[in-house]
């Protein structure tokens, strides 16, 4: 099932979710720390941290969005860190925030398609993507052309939200989800859409071993799931 961010506009999603999150970029990075409680933060950091061990030097961050998570990845020393995103709201945000930290000679962001990125084959040696691959048009499609661009033995890092399954967890989750975080989301983003769509795109979004049988299909092994905070959130890694 495709959830749209605004279900009475008849654009593609991908169309639709650059416009949602061109209208939400001025507030974007301080919702997602505040409705998360900083946590987000500590899943970013955990995420790159399985990265350490491949040492990569070109990084791409797909649905790189303010470019938190190319910054982290910054902590792995790489020659260079290339985000992309097909919001142009989102994007000029974060350039700001790279050229007031003074590294713009380290991480380079650029509007472009995760279905088609604007790259040769086999040029990145790891590919890290934040809370992303769920506002994909066609999922398999996206993960694919991450795993062209990938160098043979490169790995992929996907963060991305999924849904806790225990008792007193579950029910506490949905309910935030569903009524707390639209409410709170919502007023101060001034868009009425873009927090409703969230927990219906999680909601939506296969998790799990779904996720990994369609890493797998797209050409990815070694896969791997790592829950975390309960469930709330999940990296999945694989390799070329």
């Amino acid at each position: 099932m495709t959830v749209l961010p605004y279900k009475n506009d008849k654009a593609a999603k991908k169309d639709q979710v650059a416009k949602m999150f061109d209208n939400i970029s001025g507030k974007y990075d301080f919702l997602n720390h505040f409705l998360s409680l900083g946590i987000d933060i500590l899943w970013r950091k955990k995420a790159i941290r399985l990265l350490r061990a491949d040492k990569p030097k070109l990084i791409l961050d797909v649905a790189t969005g303010t470019g938190d998570f190319a910054l982290e990845a910054l902590r792995l020393k790489p020659d260079r860190v290339t985000g992309v995103d097909i919001s142009e709201g989102m994007l000029a945000v974060g350039r700001k925030k790279i050229e007031k930290k003074g590294l713009t000679d380290l991480v380079e962001l650029k509007k472009g398609d995760s279905e088609n990125l604007p790259f040769d084959d086999n040029t990145f040696h790891a590919a890290i993507v934040a809370f992303g691959v769920r506002n994909f048009e066609d999922l398999a499609k996206g993960l694919g052309d991450m795993h062209r661009v990938l160098k043979p033995g490169g790995k992929i890092v996907v963060l991305e939200f999924s849904k806790p399954s225990k008792f007193p967890f579950k029910q506490f989750y949905n309910f935030y989800f569903k009524f707390i975080l639209p409410k709170i989301g919502n007023s101060i983003s001034r868009d009425q859409t873009a927090y409703t769509y969230l927990p219906e795109s999680v909601n939506a979004f296969p998790h799990g071993e779904d996720f990994l049988t369609i890493l797998k299909n797209t050409g990815f092994k070694e896969t791997q799931c790592i829950p975390l905070t309960f469930g709330i959130s999940s990296i999945y890694t694989g390799r070329k």
